[in-house]
């Protein structure tokens, strides 16, 4: 049900409409609200709620942004857009290349950990400005894309890789299945997860895997920090998985969970801290740089590998990576 702008009191600029949508599992009516806030990442107008099923415990965004007019709060300098661009090809080839890798297999962040397989045909999700197809393409993965930014697709497409610009609901069909689907923070934004999750069975091998991360609304940060929670990201975000509903969801369009990761880094935590004292006003450098330290850091989320470490052991860390295949395969 599309509902005017002009007629809600949460404030929506002109140029948004916004929708209410049921439980997208065909639950019955029975819903609570959990937690109202804002877009903090853009500061555009707006207020938005959450709400939970108390049917199968899904949390999402009610009402959203219709499909047409969410555009509004993805502006060309969203942040996931410029945080994937590849500098430069030969970046991969620098003198340091051999001491990253070195890095990287001593610590693991499970952001983007794929299981072991030959490369194949690869899809990505929200391919942004590319720079996970430029990764996979350097070892040997043939690749593409799908990207709702137009901006962000035509910098993936100047590095020679087809992307599909629109909604997932309108990429074509492969002419091949895919041997690996892959979204990182994807799914939540997406009006229809389930619809989309029956459409990328229809387009994966077998033996294919669908690898993908989202933020894990089941935390103890959200429960905390609630409308300040950093992965709230309101009103981007239209679900608010945990592992018991990832499942429930993955379940239901034909896929089995194979295993769920929590990823070891504590940048949910920084810039939730950073928000909270932002409410609460003072110490604005302070906030300020906790705020964009998930967009920044480098060198210090490997200072902060330990204490990251042991909170995904008790899967509190904010943010989920999982590997899926389809039932039967």
């Amino acid at each position: 049900m599309v509902l005017k702008s002009e007629s809600n009191p949460w404030s929506v600029p002109d140029a948004v409409d916004l929708e209410t949508a049921p439980c997208p599992l065909g639950c019955r009516p029975d819903d609570s609200a959990v937690v109202a806030g804002r877009d903090r990442l853009n500061r555009l107008p707006g207020k938005y709620g959450v709400v939970r099923c108390g049917a199968c415990g899904l949390m999402r965004t009610d009402p959203r942004p219709t499909p047409g007019t969410i555009g509004y709060y993805y502006p060309d300098h969203y942040g996931p857009y410029l945080h994937t661009r590849v500098a430069a090809p030969d970046d991969a080839h620098d003198r340091t290349a051999g001491l990253k890798r070195l890095v990287k297999r001593a610590v693991r962040f499970n952001t983007d950990c794929l299981p072991e397989m030959a490369p194949g045909k690869l899809l990505e999700i929200g391919c942004a400005s590319g720079m996970f197809l430029f990764r996979m393409s350097r070892l040997g993965w043939q690749v593409a894309g799908i990207e709702t930014s137009e901006r962000a697709a035509s910098h993936s497409r100047s590095l020679g890789f087809p992307v599909h610009n629109g909604p997932l609901e309108t990429a074509p069909d492969p002419a091949e299945p895919y041997d690996l689907i892959a979204g990182w923070m994807v799914l939540e934004h997406l009006h229809d997860p389930v619809g989309s999750l029956v459409r990328m069975r229809r387009w994966i091998r077998k033996e294919g895997w669908l690898v993908f991360s989202i933020p894990d609304a089941g935390s103890w940060e959200f429960k905390i920090f609630k409308s300040a929670w950093y992965a709230l990201h309101l009103p981007n975000h239209l679900f608010h998985f945990t592992p018991q509903t990832i499942r429930k969801v993955l379940d239901c369009t034909g896929w089995k969970t194979v295993r769920i990761f929590h990823q070891r880094t504590l940048s949910n935590l920084i810039g939730s801290t950073g928000y909270w004292m932002e409410d609460r006003g003072g110490m604005h450098r302070l906030s300020q740089n906790l705020i964009h330290y998930p967009e920044r850091a480098v060198i210090s989320q490997y200072l902060l590998f330990p204490p990251a470490w042991m909170l995904s052991l008790l899967g509190q860390t904010g943010r989920m990576t999982i590997w899926a295949k389809s039932i039967g395969a």
